[in-house]
């Protein structure tokens, strides 16, 4: 079953933006992707930081956790055709975040999703930045 994340699949994938369709902000302009288990077990666990107009998509899952974290970031819940279905701000490190029924997770800087004006019920798409 195809997904709103399906672009990124494809071998050497053009650069995206990560849109909100509602407002036309842009939520995101460098995509890192974590769609296999090695990776998603990883995600950002050896970062420092995620830089501003930064994101991690890691999918499928529904759940994640900032145990070894060293930062807080914005979550937010994604189905599987991009709608946003939670939102949590400023997860600090040490905590579990889950959403039911959510396809994916989009990982931001503390702050992003309010710069953003993403809530629940808006759209995501990927974009030509």
């Amino acid at each position: 079953m195809k997904s709103f994340l399906s672009p990124l699949l494809r071998s050497n994938p053009p650069p995206f933006a990560l849109t909100n369709t509602r407002n036309n902000k842009i939520v995101a302009q460098t995509l890192l992707t974590a769609f296999d288990s090695a990776s998603r077990r990883k995600g950002l666990l050896d970062h420092d930081s995620l830089p501003d107009q930064s994101a991690m998509i890691i999918a499928p899952t529904s759940a994640i956790h900032t145990f070894a974290m060293r930062f807080a970031i914005d979550v937010m819940f994604v189905s599987r055709d991009g709608r946003v279905l939670k939102v949590r701000r400023h997860v600090k490190p040490r905590r579990l975040a889950a959403a039911w029924r959510a396809f994916a997770v989009v990982e931001l800087a503390a702050g992003a999703a309010e710069r953003s004006d993403t809530r629940p019920g808006d759209q995501l798409q990927l974009t030509a930045p």
